[in-house]
C-alpha cells in the first residue's frame, strides 16, 4: 500500500516538474528586431500595440527606403534584423529578387486584395495611402500666392523658392512621383516636367516624410509627399490644407518582407500575420496615424476622404521594381542636375 502511494507521488512531482518546466518553455520572452522605413512616431505606435497584443517584444531602428535596403544587403551573411517594415512595395520586390528576404504565407495572406500582396508571399502591403501637396495656407498669403490645385501650376515661377519634395535617391516617397508621373505623361514628359519643376524646388529632402515638417512651420509654403503626416499636422492646428492635383496622384502600398536568416523567424510570422488582421488594421485609426488600412473590414479615421473618391494613378510595382535604379538615375542626370 505504501509503495503505490509514495509511486502515486513520484509521478505526480515528476508531471508537475514537467508542466512547469513547459510553461517556463512556453512563458520566456520572445523579441522581433524591425527595420522600419514608416515614419519613427507611427512604426513605435504600431509596434507597442503589437506587443500589447502579443507579449512579443519589438525593437526597432528607423531607416529611409534607400539606407534600408542597404543595410540589409549589406548584412545579408549576418542579418541582424528580422523584419523590413514599410517602404513600397517595388523596394520588397527588388529585395525578394536579390534574394534578401524570405517567404510566409498564411491565412492572413488571403484576405488582401492581388495588388497588395506578392503571390508568392515574399511580402504584403498594410497599407496605403495618396499622394499630395501639403499648403501652408498662411505662408502662400504671405506672398499673395493662390493654392496650386494642380501638377501643373507647381510650374508658375510665384511658387520658386517655395516647394519641398523628397529625393527619390533615398525615398520610396519621391520615387512614387517619378513612377506616377511617368505612368500618366509617358517617361519623357514626365521627365521634362520634373525638370522645370526644379526650379521652383527649396530643397530635396532625405525623408519621405521632411516636407511636411517644413510646411508645418513654414518652411516652405508648399510639400509634396504622402497624405499621413498632413492630416496629423491639420489634427495639431496647423494651417495646412491637402490638396489633391487635377491630374491625379500615385499611391503607395508599404510592405513587409521577412529577411532571410531571420533570428526570430516565427515572432516575424506572427507580426506579418497581426499587421493584416482586423486588429492590427484598426490600430492605424486607435493609434492616428492616418494611414488607409488595405484589410476591407477595418476602420478608416475620421477626417479622411474615401480612398475610392480620389483619382489615383495606379503603377505596376514589379515594372517599378525592375526599373528603379534606371529611372533614378536618369532623375540625378536630368533633373536635379537642371538649371
Amino acid at each position: 500500500m505504501k509503495k503505490g502511494i509514495y509511486l502515486c507521488l513520484i509521478v505526480a512531482l515528476a508531471t508537475s516538474s514537467l508542466f512547469a518546466a513547459g510553461v517556463q518553455e512556453t512563458s520566456e520572452v520572445k523579441e522581433v528586431v524591425v527595420y522600419a522605413s514608416v515614419d519613427e512616431a507611427n512604426a513605435k505606435s504600431i509596434l507597442d500595440a503589437f506587443t500589447a497584443d502579443t507579449g512579443i517584444k519589438a525593437a526597432f531602428v528607423h531607416l529611409s527606403s534607400g539606407p534600408a535596403y542597404s543595410r540589409i544587403k549589406a548584412e545579408e551573411n549576418n542579418p541582424q534584423a528580422d523584419v523590413w517594415l514599410g517602404a513600397p512595395n517595388e523596394n520588397h520586390i527588388l529585395a525578394k529578387n536579390e534574394g534578401l528576404t524570405v517567404a510566409y504565407k498564411s491565412a492572413a495572406l488571403d484576405k488582401l486584395a492581388p495588388e497588395f500582396k506578392d503571390p508568392d508571399g515574399y511580402w504584403r502591403s498594410f497599407y496605403m495611402n495618396p499622394m499630395a501637396f501639403g499648403v501652408n495656407t498662411e505662408a502662400l498669403a504671405k506672398v499673395g500666392a493662390p493654392i496650386p490645385t494642380s501638377w501643373n501650376d507647381l510650374l508658375d515661377p510665384v511658387y520658386k523658392g517655395l516647394i519641398q519634395s523628397p529625393t527619390p535617391q533615398a525615398s520610396g516617397t519621391a520615387y512614387n512621383i517619378v513612377t506616377s508621373l511617368t505612368q500618366a505623361w509617358g517617361e519623357d514628359e514626365a521627365f521634362a516636367y520634373m525638370a522645370k519643376l526644379n526650379a521652383n524646388i527649396q530643397t530635396y529632402t532625405s525623408s519621405g516624410t521632411g516636407p511636411s515638417k517644413g510646411v508645418a512651420v513654414g518652411q516652405c509654403a508648399i510639400g509634396i509627399q504622402f497624405t499621413p503626416a498632413f492630416f496629423q499636422f491639420i489634427a495639431e492646428g496647423y494651417p495646412l490644407k491637402v490638396v489633391f492635383p487635377s491630374e491625379g496622384v500615385g499611391f503607395e502600398a508599404p510592405a513587409l518582407s521577412i529577411i532571410k536568416g531571420a533570428k526570430n523567424l516565427e515572432s516575424a510570422q506572427i507580426l506579418a500575420d497581426w499587421l493584416v488582421s482586423k486588429a492590427g488594421q484598426d490600430v492605424l485609426s486607435e493609434a492616428n496615424t492616418y494611414f488607409y488600412p488595405v484589410n476591407p473590414e477595418a476602420e478608416l479615421a475620421p477626417g479622411m476622404p474615401e480612398f475610392s473618391t480620389l483619382k489615383t494613378i495606379a503603377v505596376s510595382s514589379e515594372w517599378a521594381g525592375a526599373n528603379k535604379e534606371r529611372l533614378v538615375e536618369r532623375w540625378v542626370n536630368e533633373v536635379l542636375a537642371a538649371k
